[in-house]
């Protein structure tokens, strides 16, 4: 029995080895219409040479569940929109919220052909993600869309790809070329999560349209420019990923590398291609996920065995420190790219920081990569434990779009100086006067006594005493 566990353990460590995701290979494609299972060959194809096993099935199958025996059955999910009102018991808002809690990575694709149902609208609702409510309004736009197939329609936007969002942000999704984006479903995102990131905007001159709406003008409008995120990602806490891509369509075969011509430029071919597998790469955690390989504190004691002053290293990873200790802090952090762990670079105008906290942070100090090794870069810092006693963490809560959480740690005890940790009084010049003056009594106490004990009063003193009390005694 033991043996079989053994064997049955190696090969799903074999099994996650060869896949290129950094949390498995499994993959479920829900797809209503198998007739549509053939416009996606080369996007089908390029997630199998990755070695994904992908698994078609209708959100209407009885035998389809996210989850078996209690964990997901399927690392990863591809959603592409139903015809009909929603999914299905299988694949409710909450089972699918459920999921992404569970640790799956969702892809969802739109597409104002088929509507979006009420399902899907309360399901992004969720993940604070709005959808215009007219289910086939789409974006358009008169200044950027492609000449060759959309003339009149305006309805396929030709965008650059995205930037970074900022330059302490790394972007997966960057390059060059145009993308093309048919019958695009446009997402409002809200404005107080921290987890919600857009991938690609909509050009400042595209609003939301419906066609079936009668009129040559739109007096209320959904959203327009910027307002609009065509891409957009959720990473939750549990750093799953939940990717809304606003038009299915781009990734069907006549869309990868097809003819485009912009109102002013040449014809060129689409980067939708090299776009859908950056896409699937971060959604399917092929890229931008980060692991701690070790952490590691101890105390630095001076040493003065040489004639130097030198630092030793005290015990690694002690469970109590003393106020005034010198400490060390090392992480070692590696980051998955794609089929390996490779060292992890902080972004430019960023910074891995350490926190050294009881209720509030006492220190927060920047960790600096001191080493590498093949898989991981190595971040320490060096600090001085506060002049307080306590329990005390040394925490490091790293939260960044488009790269998983790192949120570590460690507690240990803080104590005060044990007794004979103290330094001597001789040793505190302060105390000098204070001491002299002791002695001074004492010294002086002592000689007192000596004078008062050895003092003997003079002989005819004492006879004269003698004789006055004889007399005295006498009368």
């Amino acid at each position: 029995m033991l043996l079989f566990s053994s064997l049955c353990l190696l090969l799903s460590l074999f099994q996650v080895a060869l896949a290129k995701s950094a949390v498995g290979d499994r993959l479920l494609v829900v797809l209503e219409d198998e007739s549509q299972q053939g416009l996606y060959s080369k996007f089908w194809a390029d997630l199998e040479s990755r070695n994904f096993k992908l698994t078609f099935q209708s959100p209407r199958d009885d035998s389809l569940s996210l989850f078996r025996h209690g964990a997901v059955a399927y690392e990863h999910v591809f959603l592409t929109p139903p015809k009909s009102k929603g999914y299905g018991p299988a694949l409710t808002p909450k089972i699918l919220l459920d999921y992404v809690n569970a640790g799956g990575n969702v892809l969802l694709g739109l597409s104002s052909e088929s509507g979006t149902p009420s399902a899907i609208s309360s399901l992004l609702l969720e993940f604070d993600i709005s959808l215009s409510p007219d289910k086939n309004s789409l974006v358009v736009d008169h200044f950027k869309y492609d000449t060759v197939s959309a003339a009149e329609k305006h309805d396929v936007l030709l965008l650059n790809r995205p930037g970074p969002l900022r330059s302490d942000v790394v972007n997966f999704f960057g390059g060059d070329g145009l993308l093309a984006l048919p019958k695009a479903v446009g997402q409002t995102l809200g404005n107080t999560s921290p987890l919600l990131s857009p991938i690609l905007k909509a050009p400042a001159t595209a609003y939301v349209y419906n066609p079936k709406e009668e009129g040559e003008t739109v007096e209320e409008l959904f959203a327009t420019g910027s307002q609009l995120a065509l891409v957009s990602a959720v990473q939750a806490r549990n750093s799953a990923r939940f990717t809304v891509l606003g038009s299915l369509e781009m990734l069907q075969d006549k869309w990868f590398e097809a003819s485009v011509k912009p109102i002013q430029g040449k014809n060129t071919k689409t980067a939708n291609q090299e776009f859908a597998r950056q896409l699937t790469e971060w959604t399917f955690k092929e890229v931008g996920v980060l692991k701690v390989f070790n952490i590691q504190h101890h105390e630095l004691v001076a040493s003065t065995k040489s004639t130097e002053k030198t630092t030793a290293v005290g015990e690694w990873n002690p469970e109590i420190y003393r106020i005034k200790n010198d400490v060390e802090f090392s992480i070692a952090v590696g980051q998955y790219d794609k089929t390996h762990w490779i060292p992890f670079t902080v972004p430019a105008n960023d910074a891995l920081q350490l926190e050294f906290s009881m209720l509030s942070p006492f220190h927060r100090i920047p960790l600096s990569p001191s080493s590498t090794t093949p898989n991981s870069t190595i971040f320490s810092t060096k600090f001085t434990t506060p002049d307080q006693h306590g329990i005390f963490a040394f925490k490091v809560n790293y939260k960044r779009p488009f790269l998983t959480t790192i949120e570590e740690k460690r507690q240990v005890t803080v104590r005060h100086f044990a007794h004979d940790e103290w330094p001597r009084s001789w040793a505190i010049t302060g105390a000098w006067p204070w001491i002299g003056g002791l002695w001074s009594v004492i010294v002086g106490f002592l000689a007192f006594v000596v004078v008062w004990m050895y003092a003997e009063p003079p002989k005819e003193e004492v006879e004269r005493r003698r004789k006055l009390s004889v007399s005295t005694a006498t009368r």
